[in-house]
């Protein structure tokens, strides 16, 4: 007994397909209606903390702290927390400098870049963020690199 005919087979492998070739566009929906960064890392109170711990951090680094020497480091963590949550798809709005208005002039190099994203995850660790979540967040911040650094 024959249950199906070549036309029908190949109908149903054609429907497989589809269906199997859709289901990384239905997973990536499922993902980006999850949590988002922001909320993941724990909302605006975990940001605050990560960001005051940098900046402590910062301060105690001999190698980029001159930098900060006569930085008005409450300013700048209001305006670090306001980016971040911006850019974790929090609710802030980042009205500062953008990041080459911010840097010129400061000459800095890709070693103080790179010193500061120590001190960004020493801050993390110490605030239990997952390592996932600290590379997503690096990944975001990662790309601002070359309008901070001076070549």
């Amino acid at each position: 007994m024959k249950l199906q005919s070549p036309h029908l087979t190949r109908h149903l492998a054609g429907v497989v397909l589809t269906c199997a070739m859709a289901l990384p566009t239905f997973a990536h929906a499922e993902m980006a209606s999850g949590p988002t960064l922001y909320e993941q890392l724990g909302g605006k109170p975990a940001i605050v903390m990560i960001v005051h711990d940098m900046l402590a951090n910062v301060v105690a680094d001999n190698r980029i702290n001159h930098y900060f020497a006569k930085t008005n480091i409450p300013h700048l963590q209001m305006e670090l927390v306001s980016q971040i949550c911006e850019l974790t798809d929090g609710p802030c709005k980042y009205t500062g400098l953008n990041m080459q208005q911010a840097h010129r002039g400061m000459n800095l190099k890709t070693a103080d870049f790179n010193a500061l994203v120590e001190d960004l995850q020493k801050s993390m660790n110490s605030n239990n963020v997952p390592l996932g979540l600290q590379n997503q967040l690096l990944n975001i911040l990662a790309p601002m690199e070359p309008d901070v650094v001076h070549k």
